[in-house]
């Protein structure tokens, strides 16, 4: 028989366990108890409109199953199938959250199927990933390529390499010859990646305020060499706010070796050599070396760069009277990680002049998706 279990968050919460356990000082009994069961239930055509935490790209609904599942606050999803016809939202699995764990609607919807967490039930919650999907792309996130004879030998490359999370194998039917039987190997961005950073007058840019980085227990500074270059030995450069936001990048990159920051561009050149580190002295540019192991100092994350916008891939925009409302608006927004403020010295008819959300993809296991809130007064 099932017995209740209270939980204090804010007002009495109750759920029904089949174990009675009393975890914090009220009263067991509770007169609106929900049964936590297991739901193995998928439903094709269905949608769960509303409460979304957080988007992740996904292949399959299994998987998005397994996100929501891995995810610590999701209760329900809704996944976006590649018969969908109505937007680009092909393969999002939007993560889902109610008081009651329960969708407030459920309404008919060509083209998605949803379902609900794992949690409940006896399963593995970290379980082994071995499906492959054939004709689907992993896209970007690269950090290292190879050529294998077949899939299984690409997944076996991912599997012994620690840095890799997942992969795309081409096969022998992809139209441009040269790269047949190439195996990319990849990885997720645990740092906010802005998709471009420019200079603009009359703009404010940041951070939210809640880290989305994850923590170490081993606090360390980081080395960084003003006015220094690093010349050569390139493998990505990506657009970055500050000398110590590029750091961070090449910190979580698995094979940078170091960087350097050119101020005039807002580029993060991020490098690989194991063997040695040449220097030359160069105005405007600060070079570094990455963080392992160890938590880096995020104050770059409370940092307001005036003067610089984050402007592309709007999705929502609000007007408000100050960029520390602004601020405070993307830290209050479980999906904002960045914004843009415009103010009264701004002046470009071919910039946006009102807040947005802007997107880049967050994800668990594939790829990160980031937004932006850019607000104007």
């Amino acid at each position: 028989m099932y017995l209740i279990m209270c939980i204090c968050k804010c007002k009495y919460k109750c759920v029904c366990v089949c174990v009675c356990v009393c975890v914090c000082p009220c009263p067991c009994p509770c007169p609106f108890s929900i049964s936590l069961d297991c739901n193995q239930q998928l439903l094709e055509n269905v949608d769960f409109p509303g409460n979304d935490i957080t988007s992740l790209f996904s292949p399959d609904v299994e998987h998005c199953r397994q996100l929501c599942t891995q995810h610590s606050s999701c209760d329900f999803f809704t996944f976006v199938r590649a018969d969908w016809n109505k937007d680009d939202r092909n393969f999002f699995c939007l993560i889902k959250a109610s008081p009651n764990g329960q969708p407030t609607v459920q309404a008919p919807l060509q083209g998605v199927t949803s379902g609900f967490s794992l949690k409940p039930c006896s399963q593995d919650l970290e379980p082994c990933l071995s499906k492959v999907y054939q004709n689907v792309d992993f896209f970007g996130a690269d950090y290292r390529a190879l050529f294998t004879a077949d899939y299984e030998e690409c997944q076996r490359a991912c599997t012994q390499d620690p840095a890799c999370q997942f992969f795309t194998f081409i096969n022998e039917a992809f139209k441009t010859v040269d790269i047949r039987n190439k195996c990319h190997l990849k990885f997720s961005w645990p740092v906010p990646r802005t998709p471009k950073v420019v200079k603009k007058t009359g703009v404010t840019s940041g951070f939210s305020q809640i880290p989305r980085i994850s923590q170490q227990s081993t606090v360390c500074q980081g080395k960084l060499f003003p006015n220094t270059d690093i010349p050569g030995n390139d493998i990505e450069n990506i657009p970055a706010a500050s000398p110590e936001h590029c750091q961070a990048l090449c910190s979580a990159h698995s094979v940078c070796t170091y960087f350097s920051f050119a101020s005039n561009d807002l580029k993060c050149y991020m490098k690989n050599n194991n063997n040695n580190i040449v220097t030359q002295a160069k105005e405007g540019v600060t070079s570094g070396l990455p963080a392992r192991f160890c938590q880096l100092d995020n104050t770059w994350l409370q940092v307001v760069y005036e003067n610089v916008a984050f402007p592309t891939s709007v999705i929502r925009s609000e007007p408000m009277d100050e960029a520390d409302t602004c601020q405070r608006t993307c830290t209050q927004d479980a999906f904002c990680q960045f914004y843009t403020y415009t103010n009264d010295n701004f002046n470009d008819p071919k910039f946006p002049r009102y807040s947005i959300l802007y997107a880049c993809m967050y994800a668990n296991l594939l790829k990160h998706k980031y937004y932006l809130l850019l607000c104007f007064k």
